[in-house]
């Protein structure tokens, strides 16, 4: 197993990118290693979102697969990731 410097993330969603798999699509149909499934597809977003909505989003999702984290610390964790990711960087 990797250890967290060497993990992949998605660059959208801050997802753990564990294999080929969960990569996201180019539009020539290739794999993107930078982007998951549920966020690109066919070479596109696959929804049309800001950091702050695609954040409350994920939030409810961390809290489901961490139960020992709660809301804040979802929310502190992200507001300190998010913006260092690809997608977000520019915004």
């Amino acid at each position: 197993m990797e250890n967290f410097e060497n993990q992949k993330f998605c660059q959208s969603c801050a997802m753990p990118m564990d294999g080929s798999e969960v990569y996201g699509t180019n539009a020539d149909g290739s794999k993107n290693d930078e982007y998951c499934i549920y966020c690109f597809k066919d070479g596109e977003f696959t929804s049309d979102m800001s950091m702050d909505e695609m954040m409350n989003f994920c939030i409810e999702k961390m809290v489901e697969v961490h139960p020992e984290m709660d809301r804040d610390e979802a929310s502190s964790m992200m507001n300190e990731v998010f913006p260092k990711l690809k997608r977000w960087a520019n915004d």
